[in-house]
């Protein structure tokens, strides 16, 4: 191993994972049989035995590999489902085509500017009207 080359903080990884896994340290430290401060102490550290680290990978249903490996940009290729711990990767399939939902919300701005320009006119309109009348 290079001396150059910064380990990963594993505590800041676990902390993630948790988080996405919209975990409080409360219930991590319950699945661990331990306290909240130790759930606490172990996302601070920057390093962390491999034992340790395999229990908590297990309780947030990761391999300890993917908590080793962590990165935002990578996220979704190392979440697994709930019931199942090992990494599985997520495809995500929108159920509508997102070229449609641009024109969609393209012609909705282009109503609502239509909508603000005829209001405008009908003001116009009725300003006109009230100074003709005087």
């Amino acid at each position: 191993m290079s001396t150059l080359s910064r380990p990963k903080h594993i505590g800041r990884n676990i902390s993630r994972i948790r988080e996405l896994r919209d975990m409080k340290q409360e219930a991590l430290a319950q699945a661990l049989g331990t306290s909240q401060q130790t759930v606490s102490a172990i996302e601070n550290s920057e390093t962390i035995d491999d034992t340790k680290l395999a229990e908590v990978a297990k309780a947030l249903g990761v391999t300890s590999e993917a908590i080793k490996n962590y990165s935002d940009e990578t996220i979704l290729n190392v979440i697994s489902s709930h019931d199942n711990s090992t990494i599985t990767a997520i495809n995500i399939q929108p159920s509508f085509n997102p070229l449609d939902k641009v024109v969609e919300l393209y012609q909705e701005k282009e109503n609502l500017y239509e909508r603000l320009i005829q209001a405008e006119k009908d003001k116009v309109e009725y300003l006109e009207k009230i100074v003709k009348g005087k």
